[in-house]
């Protein structure tokens, strides 16, 4: 059987991921809702499926990975497709893609893979609420689960750059502030480490090495742009949308020695100074997907 990866929610992660299988022979099938995104994929060599409202191959994938965040409802993927992956014993790999929203607050304290999960948001309460779901699934069925809890994720179309150049970034400044990132290239190592060494039932924190205030992360971009550094606004007194508003209730710090220890993982970009750096080369000689 041909190596197969069936990527349900097929978006910015799971691309850098498929890049590289592609590059490696393997086939990948991917689902989306967007006729237009689905004439894109198949330009880049991924065979498009329109879902919700097609069956999912399972008998055709060798691996799955789904992206599809929780709604209100639950997992949609566990709603519509539990009963199917439940008879998909031949699969060789899973991947589910939660967030380091987990765990909540932590006051800007370091959290690894067993700290107690105390998600500050729905958004966590949601993803502990699906993480719960498909690891009773993997149990029961015996089916080769891995839980990757990605940090804030930035790459090409994804960057700071736009808005500093535009003049409509602002540094939001909330004291004691520190966030987690990852490049979305390294998601996509660690993902085909983990394909490669399979070890169901491990979960993931995937991030680089450097947590670090918002603001610093923009002042550096605005250097690489050779700009001023955006002005800073007050959290108490900044115009967020209830959406971004959250994302500053919760500072933590993020380990990640698992991914390095267990997957061999060398990151491409250990911190924000090497990965905006990548940014600005690709974003200056490509036009990236959005999706």
């Amino acid at each position: 059987m041909t190596e197969t990866l069936l990527s349900i929610g097929h978006g910015y992660s799971a691309q850098a991921l498929a890049r590289r299988l592609l590059a490696r022979g393997w086939q990948v099938i991917g689902t989306t809702r967007s006729p237009e995104k689905s004439a894109r994929m198949r330009a880049r060599g991924v065979e498009p499926l329109i879902w919700p409202g097609t069956p999912l191959p399972l008998a055709r994938a060798t691996h799955v990975l789904t992206s599809v965040a929780p709604g209100e409802g639950g997992d949609p993927v566990l709603e519509t497709e539990g009963a199917a992956l439940a008879q998909a014993t031949h699969l060789r790999w899973i991947g589910y893609l939660s967030t380091t929203g987990v765990y909540g607050d932590h006051a800007g304290g370091w959290v690894d893979e067993d700290t107690p999960l105390a998600p500050a948001t729905a958004r966590g309460r949601a993803r502990v609420s699906a993480e719960t779901g498909w690891r009773a699934l993997a149990a029961r069925y015996d089916l080769p689960l891995h839980v990757f809890r990605l940090a804030g994720i930035y790459g090409p179309g994804r960057g700071p750059f736009e808005k500093i150049r535009s003049g409509r970034a602002q540094a939001i400044i909330k004291t004691g502030q520190v966030f987690s990132r990852i490049h979305v290239d390294d998601i996509g190592a660690v993902l085909e480490a983990s394909i490669d060494r399979p070890q169901p039932g491990t979960i993931y924190n995937v991030c680089d090495d450097a947590p670090a205030p918002p603001q610093d992360v923009l002042n550096h971009a605005a250097a690489l742009l050779g700009l001023p550094p955006p002005p800073e606004m007050d959290f108490e007194a900044a115009n967020l949308s209830p959406m971004a508003r959250s994302f500053y209730s919760e500072s933590k710090r993020v380990r990640n020695d698992r991914i390095r220890r267990d997957l061999g993982v060398t990151l491409a970009h250990p911190d924000y100074h090497s990965g905006l750096r990548a940014v600005l080369e690709a974003e200056s000689t490509t036009h990236p997907e959005r999706d």
